[in-house]
């Protein structure tokens, strides 16, 4: 490592960093928890306790996606102002979700703040648009899509396997298959999510000359993947209850194929490298298992938000991203 003192800027990028991988782990709670709380196989507290220690353990399995966020969005020397800025828009937008109680992705909200700032830092042709279409905004699509057919398929299979089994004994089978799916789906969470502030550190780094070239160090693995598991600690109360219990009506057994279908769209995903929303799959994957009933069992009002959310998110971010760069450069470049 280059001997390059950390200057009060970069500490600065850092304890912002930590602010929106703590943000990130409170808002993204209820991807890990939510359908194991409403089916009442587990409570608030034994739930989000399991979540937080299987956020760290997945958190700490790869750098696919770090390497996506850090190298893959914006290409040139990103000034540190720049990478500080985008921390600031992210930050904003997943306080603004959360407090409304909407779903949105925390991903998405860096990936759009990052292409602002990066714009507003080196131009519009900064930005990787081949990287960004076929590792961001394609799964942006694809994700949810697939998610939801797989719950959809993998519900329906269950119901023709247990169609001759008394509800009380699938009910009592399926709250012990479903502490499984629940931790499968807090470790995919974690290994997906806690990367994206891997990447954003190990950008910040390389633009501090902190080190020559983007590779993630384990201190910002570590440091990353405990303060995500902090953030699931604290909870997400106001999200879990949009996505438990609005969204449709779970029993163990639905509980069990939503976060089963979800975990595995997702840790392929990171194993892939790219940076998912974890929030936009559990949520398609309730929705699967809530049609696959009948299609009036999902609310689709609140579904109607949640989208609006979704298109939202990267645009807004975008611009949020933008101003706060224009708003910090003339006072911190």
């Amino acid at each position: 490592m280059p001997d390059v003192s950390f200057t009060p800027l970069l500490v600065t990028l850092l304890l912002l960093a930590v602010v929106f991988d703590f943000i990130n782990g409170f808002h993204d709670t209820a991807n890990a928890v939510a359908t194991v709380i409403s089916t009442r196989v587990l409570s608030p507290t034994v739930a989000i306790a399991m979540a937080a220690t299987l956020n760290f353990v997945g958190a700490i399995t790869g750098t696919e996606v770090a390497k996506t966020i850090g190298s893959g969005i914006v290409k040139g020397d990103v000034p540190l102002v720049a990478v500080s800025a985008a921390l600031l828009g992210a930050i904003l937008w997943n306080l603004l979700t959360w407090y409304f109680g909407i779903p949105s992705s925390s991903s998405h909200a860096l990936i759009g703040s990052l292409m602002g700032a990066g714009i507003g830092a080196l131009g519009v042709g900064s930005v990787q648009w081949l990287v960004l279409f076929n590792k961001v905004l394609v799964p942006l699509v694809a994700s949810p899509v697939a998610g939801f057919f797989i719950a959809l398929l993998l519900m329906k299979g269950l119901y023709a396997i247990f169609a001759n089994m008394s509800p009380h004994r699938v009910g009592s089978w399926f709250r012990h298959a479903q502490i499984v799916s629940a931790a499968f789906m807090a470790f995919s969470h974690g290994g997906n999510d806690a990367q994206k502030t891997m990447g954003i550190i190990t950008l910040g780094l390389v633009s501090a000359n902190v080190l020559p070239t983007f590779a993630v160090p384990t201190w910002v693995i570590i440091l990353s993947a405990l303060t995500m598991a902090a953030g699931t600690a604290a909870g997400g109360r106001r999200i879990i209850h949009t996505m438990g219990t609005r969204l449709a009506h779970l029993e163990p057994i639905h509980g069990f194929a939503a976060e089963t279908s979800a975990a595995a769209v997702i840790e392929t995903a990171s194993r892939l490298g790219f940076p998912l929303s974890t929030t936009h799959v559990i949520s398609s994957t309730i929705l699967g298992v809530g049609a696959a009933r009948r299609m009036n069992a999902v609310r689709w009002d609140v579904v109607r938000n949640m989208v609006r959310a979704w298109i939202l998110t990267i645009p807004v971010t975008a611009i949020l991203g933008f101003i706060a760069f224009m708003l910090l450069n003339p006072f911190l470049k």
